[in-house]
């Protein structure tokens, strides 16, 4: 793609009210440094849209998510696509890349409840809803008590069935109640140090094809820096590991100044085994300090979970 043809970008996205909210910031981002750039919007249903009577544990496949915007692109069907970042594998496919990080809203977990105040207040065997390894492993940790149970489609349909009576709490991203204008649904934003978010979680990521140097230059003008190298600490973390999206991994990358300060987080999926630590360094090192926190976690008892997980289900893999 020479520049001469940067005239009308096609962006794929997936089909969700939230994923084309995400995909309208971008386009705005993009049309605020560039006015004459015009956009065509591809909507693409994932694998992991279209399965909505199985828990993600069980689909199977790398990026349930993201494999089918990824396919666009290598199909030239679509120029870029926009991801939320936590549904984006730490490795990508040959001749695409990461092109650019930004808008990262609130990275925190959240509980949502019609009956409960507060994690704290949710009685021995209440119910709790989501479809992610790594909630469930780090809140069984702390409540052995509770009962976890899966729970799939879009943040609306979810809520529905909230209301519906069909658990007494869900756990969810904050980021994505914040952005369908539904923050008042959040009950209780969950400490770091209870629940350590998804890789990225809160933040948007546009996919592009490596060779198109000109939109990867584009892309690049409007990335956020520090989100960024917040987020390439959390993703070698995770890189490192080699867990992919298969394991109860978190982590979060925050700036002051010139210093980031990493949290991780990795729990085995029953809750009876949680290790969490952190490291602080220069933000220009992001990349070094997410593979230095990954090496002293896998040194504590880290790469034991991990062996452990791969033994009981070597193909399995769970949301962010």
């Amino acid at each position: 793609m020479t520049q001469s043809r940067l005239k009308v970008l096609r962006v794929g996205t997936r089909e969700s009210k939230l994923a084309r909210l995400q995909t309208d910031i971008v386009i705005a981002r993009l049309t605020k440094h560039y006015p004459d750039l015009g956009f065509e919007v591809h909507p693409i249903t994932t694998g992991g849209d279209k399965v909505q009577d199985r828990p993600i544990a069980a689909i199977g496949g790398r990026g349930v998510f993201v494999k089918e915007l990824e396919e666009a692109l290598l199909e030239n069907r679509v120029d870029l696509v926009v991801h939320s970042l936590k549904d984006l594998p730490t490795e990508l496919p040959v001749g695409l890349k990461l092109a650019c990080v930004i808008d990262r809203c609130d990275p925190r977990d959240v509980l949502v409840s019609a009956k409960y105040e507060t994690l704290a207040k949710l009685p021995p065997g209440a119910t709790v809803a989501t479809s992610s390894r790594r909630r469930s492993a780090q809140l069984l940790a702390l409540r052995p008590d509770l009962s976890f149970v899966d729970m799939r489609g879009n943040i609306p349909t979810r809520l529905r069935k909230l209301e519906e009576g069909q658990c007494d709490a869900m756990i969810l991203a904050a980021a994505g109640l914040v952005r369908l204008d539904l923050g008042a649904k959040i009950k209780e934003y969950l400490p770091v140090a209870v629940s350590t978010p998804a890789v990225g979680q809160g933040a948007l990521a546009v996919e592009c094809r490596t060779a198109d140097s000109d939109l990867c230059g584009m892309l690049s003008e409007i990335e956020d820096p520090d989100i960024a190298q917040e987020v390439e600490a959390e993703r070698a973390f995770l890189d490192e590991l080699g867990s992919g999206c298969s394991v109860p991994a978190g982590a979060l990358g925050r700036i002051d100044g010139d210093s980031l300060t990493l949290h991780g987080c990795v729990a085995a999926l029953d809750g009876s085994q949680i290790l969490r630590d952190r490291v602080t360094g220069h933000k220009q090192n992001a990349f070094h300090l997410g593979k230095a926190l990954a090496h002293k976690m896998l040194a504590a008892g880290a790469e034991k979970i991990l062996t452990d997980l791969r033994r009981s289900t070597p193909n399995a893999v769970s949301p962010p």
